[in-house]
């Protein structure tokens, strides 16, 4: 028997459900990308719905950090979220109508007998399964007051197939499944329970999620039969791994996105666009806007293959992102990074600065730390790659170049070119004898932007200024 397939009439509803338990991961993140976009490609709704009934780990700290997460990243859901420890009370409500409808029953089983069933299905080497004791013995055999849970009356005959929109067609013997929990012994619902009726409530048609929740399909669908409720389409998306292949850890870079945005500067066009990659393609196409994604996306360009994530590409997209960002945004977000606050002539400085810094940058750290010479206090501190710059002939030359550029007419990059290679022309060396002298002086580093850019966005005066700090 398969899954009911949606018609065209039916509205896309999907839904992203994260447990509060720590930060929005980038394997989450990846997952609310692609329901989002498969909803709005549909013309239809993404729910964002918070599963918080593991009280001991789930913490409001964490629920902020998804919802931050998630609005950096532009993955605005629609209508307010659910908070699943809420609808408890309706959970259990489902529970004694399956109880009802006899599809569930009262399992007395104590600790120690369950204890004592698993030891003996390991030393048969059998699968660890509830064995169905109590299953159609009457409740009054049971210790009067005796604690119960309710499991659902799962099918043991046959077989369920699964037309899952990513893996294919999924066939398993009802056989492989178990009676499972709906209801604990003090009457809180399970997650298994909690997660078929919150969907049915929320009227999700399409279920977006890792295939590691593969397995929950097949034990979840009795649930929704048992109901007579309409079934959820299934696609379940390969996990993603590091890129040797090994299941994604933080030393591949499995962080929470807030670690992308904050430690590693990266914008969340890249991100998202790097997500939307990883695992989806629409033929050679590698820079996808939003606006792009929503017309192109669908489940049939997801891989059945793991993607493997690749830091180093994701830096690279960045790159391209912060190329084409426009420079009083990089601005804004680079100021924060620079351990003072600017005044407006300092932040208008920055702006000037974007085109010449964000071609060589990979990430907001690199254009913070390539801005940072702008506002160095002189004397400057050079460092010892500058150091090395500024030794032997390097003052004499510096000599040279301070009245050289003390007597330029204008402050421009072509007046400033033509008055260094004088300089470097009269003593008969090359440019780059006069530039990376000049360099260290008026930066205290041995790398920066092309010189005339950097004499230009200092100035005169402080320019000629840095200059004569050296000399002297």
């Amino acid at each position: 028997m398969s899954a009911t397939s949606d018609t065209a009439a039916d509205r896309v509803i999907t839904r992203f459900a994260p447990s509060p338990t720590g930060f929005l991961h980038i394997g989450g993140a990846r997952t609310a990308l692609f329901n989002l976009l498969f909803a709005r490609h549909h013309g239809g709704k993404f729910l964002l719905r918070i599963e918080d009934t593991d009280r001991a780990r789930s913490t409001q700290p964490a629920i902020e950090a998804i919802l931050d997460g998630m609005r950096w990243l532009g993955l605005d859901w629609d209508g307010d979220e659910v908070y699943q420890f809420a609808r408890a009370e309706r959970h259990a409500e489902v529970a004694r109508e399956l109880l009802a409808r006899g599809h569930a029953y009262k399992c007395f089983a104590t600790a120690e007998e369950l204890e004592a069933m698993r030891a003996e299905q390991r030393a048969n080497k059998q699968p660890l399964r509830y064995d169905g004791r109590w299953r159609d013995r009457a409740e009054s055999e049971a210790p009067d007051g005796a604690p119960f849970v309710v499991r659902l009356k799962a099918p043991r005959e046959g077989s369920v197939t699964i037309e899952d929109l990513v893996q294919g067609s999924v066939t398993v013997n009802n056989a492989e499944l178990d009676d499972m929990v709906l209801l604990r012994s003090d009457g809180t619902p399970t997650y298994m329970l909690a997660v078929v009726v919150d969907d049915h409530d929320m009227g999700v048609t399409h279920v977006i999620r890792g295939d590691d929740h593969l397995n929950n399909a097949f034990r979840q669908l009795p649930i929704y039969r048992a109901m007579e409720w309409p079934e959820p389409r299934y696609a379940h998306i390969p996990l993603i791994h590091g890129s040797d292949g090994a299941k994604l850890s933080k030393r591949h870079g499995a962080l929470g996105v807030d670690a992308y945005r904050d430690d590693l500067g990266i914008l969340p066009e890249a991100l998202s666009n790097y997500l939307l990659r990883l695992g989806w393609g629409h033929g050679d196409d590698e820079i996808i806007s939003r606006d792009q994604a929503i017309e192109w996306f669908d489940l049939a360009g997801v891989g059945k293959s793991p993607s493997r994530f690749d830091l180093k590409k994701l830096e690279n997209l960045n790159g391209h992102y912060i190329r084409a960002a426009d420079d009083a945004m990089l601005a804004d977000l680079v100021a924060p990074r620079l351990g003072f606050a600017l005044s407006d002539a300092q932040h208008a400085l920055l702006v000037s600065a974007m085109a010449v810094l964000k071609p060589r940058a990979a990430n907001l750290l690199e254009l913070a730390d390539g801005a940072a010479f702008l506002f160095r206090i002189r004397p400057l501190e050079i460092d010892q790659g500058a150091a090395a710059l500024l030794e032997g002939d390097a003052r004499t030359m510096l000599v040279k170049l301070h009245a050289a550029l003390e007597a330029a007419t204008s402050w421009d990059s072509e007046t400033l070119d033509a008055a260094v290679r004088r300089v470097a022309e009269d003593a008969g060396v090359k440019l780059g004898a006069t530039a990376q002298p000049l360099r260290a002086a008026l930066t205290g580093r041995r790398t920066s932007p092309g010189i005339f850019d950097v004499l230009t966005l200092l100035g005169r005066e402080e320019s000629l200024g840095r200059i004569a700090d050296q000399i002297k």
